[in-house]
């Protein structure tokens, strides 16, 4: 059983949960960028959670089906087309042998999950089947999806049409997205005034926004404290000598413009982090489209831990509600 790949999309790959234990050797823990999403996608199908499914970014794939298949779409709002036939998001629907999975225009969010019962039934890589393109790691070949591949696909069972995740349970992030955040290690790098800035502002998100890390803008420059610097952190004040990056941590080059370092991102280098953006909230970052607004609040480890439960909650309900 296999899907032939008539039209790639943007850029589409294969992605699970993710391969965590090798950050420290420079290896990302990759997977989806919107956790949730996928796995709700991968119980609509009945699959387990962490089955392989295809991630697409901004536009959709063209999948021709080799043989019969339950497929469900969650995360954006990228709607689904059998043969020209609309099909709902976050809802399951079959795809007959010599039948196309297509996709209309994007109408909100930034990446859709398409589960196929059986997963997507590539190598595993250290652990996992998720593309790591800049390592040409995991996935298929290494790379994002070209016409012409052939995915094979794992043994699913049955699973009835019409299946679907309620609304009231479908997570997305607002507008503007709240990117609740914990401060770091170098807080203390900026004047009291700058801190109360970046949490009053509302940022953008910039153009260069992908799997390894989103930029925003709009907000105002960051003043640092004074300093000496360190043997080999260089003059710009946002430097610092050699620190681990977090996953979801936050660094300011030149104190003008925020990153947050997400799936696919390094494990170290030399800029400061001005804090870390909860787990909670790492799925929403990644629904964001260029210029959508968002706004950093600062919470506690409480916090942020509350925020955790919350989501796992919110997961357990989508899982019995299936």
């Amino acid at each position: 059983m296999a899907i032939k790949v008539v039209k790639p999309g943007l850029s589409t790959t294969v992605q699970d949960l993710g391969r965590p234990g090798y950050y420290h050797i420079g290896i990302p823990i990759s997977g989806g960028m919107d956790r949730f999403a996928l796995c709700a996608a991968n119980w609509l199908v009945g699959n387990k959670e962490d089955a392989a499914v295809l991630e697409a970014t901004f536009q959709g794939p063209e999948l021709e089906f080799t043989s019969d298949a339950t497929v469900a779409v969650t995360g954006a709002e990228l709607p689904p087309k059998v043969d020209g036939q609309p099909r709902a998001t976050w809802t399951t629907f079959k795809v007959r042998k010599g039948q196309t999975l297509a996709f209309d225009f994007l109408k909100a969010g930034a990446r859709a999950y398409i589960a196929i019962s059986g997963g997507v039934d590539v190598p595993v890589v250290l652990g996992s089947r998720s593309t790591y393109t800049l390592g040409a790691l995991g996935g298929y070949q290494g790379r994002k999806l070209a016409a012409g591949d052939e995915l094979p696909l794992g043994f699913g069972g049955e699973i009835a049409e019409g299946r679907a995740v309620p609304a009231r349970l479908r997570r997305a992030p607002g507008s503007p997205a709240e990117l609740r955040m914990m401060s770091g290690l170098y807080w203390h790098r900026i004047t009291e005034s700058a801190g109360q800035h970046f949490f009053e502002d509302t940022w953008k998100v910039a153009p260069e926004a992908d799997r390894i890390g989103y930029r925003f803008r709009g907000g105002r420059s960051l003043d640092f404290v004074p300093r000496e610097p360190p043997f080999g952190a260089g003059s710009d004040p946002s430097n610092i000598v050699d620190a681990c990056y977090p996953y979801g941590s936050i660094q300011v080059p030149g104190g003008t413009e925020p990153i947050i370092l997400h799936r696919d991102a390094v494990s170290g280098g030399g800029y400061f982090m001005i804090g870390t953006v909860i787990s909670a909230d790492m799925d929403l970052i990644g629904q964001l489209q260029p210029n959508a607004p968002a706004r950093f609040t600062p919470v506690t480890m409480e916090q942020a831990l509350a925020a955790r439960h919350d989501r796992e909650k919110l997961l357990n309900e989508v899982r019995e509600s299936l």
